[in-house]
């Protein structure tokens, strides 16, 4: 079958109108607002590949017609191809996954000489310097959600208890070897998931959020809870603690991080079923005590329902219900790994009265920790 030279001609000027349409509305919008047409900034700078690749960019940034039609793309993407962009995997049965984590678990750890990016040396530091002035350090890396559910993500990993990636044995081995105090949650998480009836008892993570479920925050506080009060290193406290139904309806982080409002409309948002701390004696919820005898250092892991909706109902305040005392924390979403170790050197009196600091860290930061693992002193 042939084309006529009509048709080829129509098709090439079909295409080309296609083409170029994008630049002619954008310089159109532009001249009505009285803009110099972002186009010629092409010719305003050296035509090296690092300028066209910023200027292709910010082309695309500021594109109406591109503001228009994307979304719309993703969300015919997400519907005919499963296909939930850069920072998302559809998982099974309605679940969603972060694909820095994924990437984690399943990619290969590429070896750097660079000293941060080892956590290992910088745990041993820090710990140090807290047992000089006589502070315990707990570390608990809490795992990433594909680490615990691999089946939720892939029929492939039907069977499997968990699914934990080399380079994160490798940091648990190393802290062992270096006698640091650590927390395996990977473990306790597996147990625990053994022991849960998925309908009843409901996941330790929320399907739709890259954060562990109000039930996965109640093992992890009760097991690090424990672990402090055998080691003798606080007593429990004084305080009566009590739990109360604090359900909240959300969309998942990981489909408000797509930030395409189709995605987010085509999905039911997930009940969660938080419990929030109170005092028994007033019924107010917890607060924390800047003089408490433990310090928590962590990232969103510990923000998610502690100071998001609905307050007092995260790793915080269900810690310090174990204990039956308060504690003083300080979070830094995605920082876990230095920042906020470099913010606690800015407000050093949150040391005051310290026996036991808790380091919480995401699982996946081990690699893709925000400013690495740098060595960073405690204030002076």
């Amino acid at each position: 079958m042939t084309t006529s030279r009509a048709t080829n001609v129509a098709l090439t000027i079909g295409f080309l109108a296609i083409l170029f349409s994008v630049g002619a509305v954008q310089m159109a919008l532009d001249a009505r607002r009285g803009e110099w047409p972002q186009s010629f900034d092409l010719f305003r700078q050296k035509p090296t590949v690092a300028n066209l690749r910023a200027y292709e960019r910010s082309l695309e940034d500021a594109s109406w017609l591109v503001k228009q039609l994307r979304p719309w793309m993703q969300y015919a993407q997400f519907v005919l191809l499963k296909d939930a962009g850069e920072k998302a995997l559809v998982g099974r049965d309605g679940w969603f996954f972060y694909k820095p984590g994924v990437q984690y678990l399943t990619g290969r750890a590429r070896p750097s000489p660079a000293a941060t990016n080892d956590p290992v040396p910088a745990i041993r530091a820090f710990r140090d310097e807290l047992a000089a002035r006589g502070i315990h350090l707990v570390v608990v890396p809490a795992p990433n959600k594909e680490s615990i559910y691999p089946e939720r993500l892939s029929p492939r990993a039907r069977g499997l208890r968990t699914a934990v990636c080399p380079q994160t044995r490798e940091l648990l081995e190393g802290l062992r070897a270096a006698d640091v105090e650590t927390l395996d949650l990977f473990r306790v998480f597996e147990v625990a998931k053994q022991q849960r009836s998925p309908a009843a008892d409901g996941p330790l993570y929320l399907a739709q959020d890259s954060h562990w479920s109000p039930a996965g925050v109640d093992v992890a506080a009760r097991a690090v809870a424990r672990r402090i009060l055998e080691r003798g290193w606080v007593k429990p406290g004084q305080v009566e603690y009590a739990g109360k139904d604090a359900p909240v309806v959300r969309l998942g982080d990981v489909l408000r991080m797509l930030q395409v409002p189709q995605i987010e409309r085509s999905q039911n948002p997930e009940y969660v079923a938080s419990v929030q701390v109170v005092r028994r004696d007033n019924g107010q919820p917890y607060r924390d005590d800047a003089n408490a005898e433990v310090l928590v250092l962590g990232d969103s892991f510990l923000r998610i329902y502690e100071q998001d909706e609905p307050g007092a109902a995260g790793f915080i305040a269900h810690l310090a219900k174990e204990l039956r005392q308060p504690v003083t924390s300080l979070v830094s979403d995605g920082g876990a790994s230095t920042l906020v170790r470099q913010e606690l050197y800015r407000r050093p009196a949150l040391l005051k009265n310290k026996k036991v600091v808790i380091w919480e860290f995401v699982e996946r930061d081990i690699r893709f920790g925000a400013e690495g693992w740098q060595n960073v002193p405690l204030p002076p």
